[in-house]
């Protein structure tokens, strides 16, 4: 056998080796009771209270729910009182968890020292960073954002800048503790480089990229710090999609990446957005970036939206849903 025989008999070898790895690790994700488990008392044993920003509707509510079913109190934050309050009342009546209601605006500057001083004295176990900012529904090219200047600091504010001060508020008393949860809501389109979404989507790189270091830093501390990436999922965001296969109620797709939190510092948070995120990497981005590709986009978007309850929902800060 001479040396050309051996090196393609061995890359062979690795070729195989390496998509054999990949489909162990999918088929893990397939089973995430078996290969993630969670004992029933987790949550409760890693800190008494759960803070969930952009808790008054969609995702953010529904882990505020989740978390108190699982025997944690709550706070639950957002800058609309009413709704916070109504939430409060059905957690508090339906789970018997204490909650803490918080009312603040995380597109505007200098609100979390009134926050911390809120929080002090709270042994704070699980962080769920889920607040988020689309500029539109209906997708846009970045220069045709309505106030665009105003648009750009708002969304760095809520989308970014809110997720590391809140990490800033809440990891010292885990890494002190050495056990505590923070999950990061990010987006499936943060996977690629995402026309029509560009300031959403670069945001939420951040956040994956952010989360990442994160538990490369404080993983040997015990703290679990993680990024979930959704697709779709029936929200304001989503203008209130029907659910289906692909697109999950809140309630669904919460509990569905609850059982991944031990899964690494990334997940799609459930199998079938999971096999999106690879199939819109299997995209080549010729296609993806193509002027008919992003017409067909905001067509379909515009269609599914139109008739909807999101049509003015437009330039606010919300509970990410996932696009």
């Amino acid at each position: 056998m001479d040396w050309s025989e051996l090196f393609f008999i061995s890359l062979g070898f690795a070729v195989v080796a390496y998509y054999g790895l990949k489909l162990l690790l999918f088929s893990r994700m397939l089973f995430p009771k078996l290969f993630f488990p969670l004992p029933e008392t987790f949550f409760t044993s890693v800190g008494e209270w759960a803070v969930v920003t952009g808790a008054s509707e969609g995702i953010g509510r529904a882990y505020a729910f989740e978390l108190a079913k699982q025997g944690m109190n709550v706070v639950i934050m957002s800058r609309t009182k009413a709704a916070l309050d109504q939430v409060a009342k059905k957690i508090s009546e339906t789970t018997g968890q204490r909650v803490k209601v918080i009312v603040t605006d995380f597109m505007k500057e200098n609100v979390f020292g009134e926050i911390q001083d809120q929080l002090r004295g709270l042994n704070i176990g699980v962080l769920v960073n889920n607040v988020g900012m689309l500029p539109k529904v209906v997708p846009k090219k970045f220069l045709e954002i309505e106030e665009l200047d105003k648009i750009i600091t708002k969304l760095i504010n809520c989308n970014v800048k809110t997720m590391a001060k809140m990490c800033k508020i809440t990891l010292p008393g885990m890494e002190n503790r050495g056990k505590g949860v923070i999950i990061n809501i990010s987006s499936g389109v943060a996977s690629v480089p995402f026309p029509l979404y560009t300031l959403y989507a670069a945001s939420k790189v951040f956040v994956e990229r952010f989360s990442q270091a994160l538990q490369a830093e404080y993983k040997d501390k015990g703290v679990i710090i993680q990024a979930v990436s959704p697709f779709g999922v029936s929200t304001r965001m989503a203008g209130y999609q029907k659910s289906n296969l692909v697109t999950l109620t809140p309630e669904a797709f919460v509990q569905s990446s609850l059982q991944y939190v031990r899964a690494g510092d990334k997940t799609y948070g459930s199998i079938c957005h999971m096999i999106l995120g690879w199939l819109l990497l299997s995209i080549p981005f010729k296609i993806l970036f193509s002027e008919t590709m992003l017409h067909s986009l905001q067509d379909y978007i515009k269609k599914k939206t139109e008739a909807g309850p999101s049509k003015s929902a437009t330039h606010v800060a919300f509970g990410n849903g996932g696009h």
